[in-house]
């Protein structure tokens, strides 16, 4: 049961940061996710390396989301600083799948690898087409290689961490 609650309670997270984002709003996205955040952390055996992992992503969705929106390669809706906070809501909230339902991905480097390489810009795209969230300046492929370097590198990075910090409160 708790698979099916982390799972789908992150969904639920993205889309009210994407949907509120596009509408001009963050507050949808970062109240979604403090929720999703506290009622993840109440019920984790895992909550210090949870916690971790929260700011590991945010600190990484700072660079990734920052660099992209200082380069001019993404264009934020709702607001932008260096990344928006509807965004890195999403990142801190994301990393709470990592000893959950994405679990799985913590052995499996090359598996978090493809995930992210391939996931990470799908999730923009999704949220540029559906709700104007996220815009790419043309050329838009270099904020999307951009995009699969960076979740191909930083899922792995945040799985190994999950990994580890785990083990360590175990």
């Amino acid at each position: 049961m708790r698979f099916w609650t982390n799972l789908l309670g992150y969904q639920l997270v993205w889309f009210s940061a994407v949907i509120g984002a596009g509408r001009g709003l963050a507050w949808p996205g970062v109240v979604s996710a403090l929720v999703f955040i506290a009622a993840q952390l109440a019920c984790s055996v895992e909550w210090r390396a949870d916690l971790k992992l929260a700011a590991a992503a945010l600190l990484c969705g700072c660079l990734l989301d920052g660099a992209l929106s200082a380069l001019g390669w993404s264009v934020y809706a709702a607001d932008a600083w260096p990344a928006p906070r509807w965004i890195l809501a999403l990142w801190a909230a994301f990393a709470l799948t990592l000893n959950h339902s994405l679990a799985y991905l913590r052995p499996r480097r090359w598996l978090a690898c493809a995930f992210g390489a391939i996931g990470g810009p799908l999730a923009y795209w999704g949220a540029a087409r559906g709700w104007q969230a996220v815009q790419f300046d043309a050329p838009a492929w270099r904020a999307t290689v951009a995009l699969a370097l960076g979740w191909g590198l930083i899922l792995p990075a945040l799985t190994r961490w999950a990994h580890r910090w785990t083990r360590e409160a175990a």
